[in-house]
């Protein structure tokens, strides 16, 4: 798999404009008519760089991380370094759109640089892609603009501290505008809940328990055919709570069961849920539920 190190390998290899800035770049289709993607197609490609862009395909197919998308209504998408990208069948994207690039090292010192590590979007499959309203969308682009402005004026010891304030902002509305995503699509975020606990009832009930352990985060979310930050983040969204929480809960439920066998010790209760070693299980059980699996059978008995 190719991999580019610098802002200017890669855009070279798109063949698009070299960056004003060595580790920045604005690319603004506005104006431009109809942009071909240069190369028919290519390989799966990584870089050291992150990338927020608007797009909307009229044909073509856009491939992101394993999930094939359809633009067609235009999506506001985020790419962070090292996600693999690809594309085949030359694609056209429609005359509006915008791409920003900058190499992961542009933000070392800035204010910017460990709060863009929190926003999940960066993390997201492109299926769960940000889709924006007219009013959400000129909004964005008025912050794009003024992106672009700043870019293109000669820098000085300012330029990049605004530009970092910028794209601050334009994060900011971005993880505005995904909350009311997740609004309104309370449906489709209490699917993924009722998948996500039938998922674990099956698993759980199958011999994959005993062969494979414990299921991970990476597994279920792969299950559901969704990312794993965007599985996390749409149960928080809905109950509070993450998968991991979600996951430990339903462990716990069903530890409650087991342990109110009396045949059964604390270590088999904890290799028939799939745990290697069973002081780890009696140290979860304890943090959600205040006191030790022997403390819950004791305390059953006395009621």
């Amino acid at each position: 798999m190719k991999h580019f190190k610098t802002l200017s390998s890669y855009l070279e290899y798109l063949e698009l404009p070299s960056p004003e800035h060595p580790m920045f770049s604005v690319f603004n289709s506005k104006g431009y008519g109809y942009l071909p993607c240069p190369r028919e197609s290519s390989p799966p490609i990584t870089n050291d760089c992150y990338s927020i862009s608007f797009k909307k395909v009229l044909k073509g197919n856009f491939t992101y991380g394993r999930t094939q998308y359809d633009f067609t209504n235009g999506a506001l998408f985020f790419i962070s370094p090292r996600q693999v990208l690809q594309w085949n069948n030359r694609v056209i994207f429609e005359q509006k759109g915008f791409s920003i690039n900058f190499h992961e090292d542009f933000l070392k010192g800035t204010a910017l640089a460990q709060p863009i590590k929190k926003y999940g979007f960066f993390s997201y499959s492109v299926n769960e892609a940000l889709h924006l309203s007219p009013k959400e969308e000129r909004q964005i682009e008025s912050i794009v603009e003024n992106i672009e402005i700043e870019y293109q004026n000669n820098q000085d010891e300012f330029s990049k501290d605004i530009i970092i304030s910028q794209l601050d902002t334009l994060l900011k509305y971005a993880n505005r505008f995904y909350e009311r995503q997740f609004l309104n699509r309370k449906e489709l975020s209490y699917n993924l809940l009722e998948q996500f606990n039938h998922y674990l009832h099956s698993y759980f009930e199958s011999e994959k328990l005993q062969e494979n352990g414990i299921p991970n985060i990476e597994q279920i979310a792969n299950e559901l055919s969704v990312s794993q930050r965007y599985l996390s983040d749409n149960l928080k969204k809905e109950t509070g709570k993450n998968t991991t929480e979600h996951l430990h809960l339903f462990l716990i439920d069903k530890a409650k069961n087991i342990l109110l066998q009396p045949n059964k010790t604390i270590s088999e209760a904890a290799y028939e849920l799939g745990f290697e070693y069973p002081p780890y299980f009696s140290r979860l059980f304890k943090k959600k539920e205040g006191i030790s699996p022997t403390e819950y059978r004791e305390k059953y008995k006395l009621n």
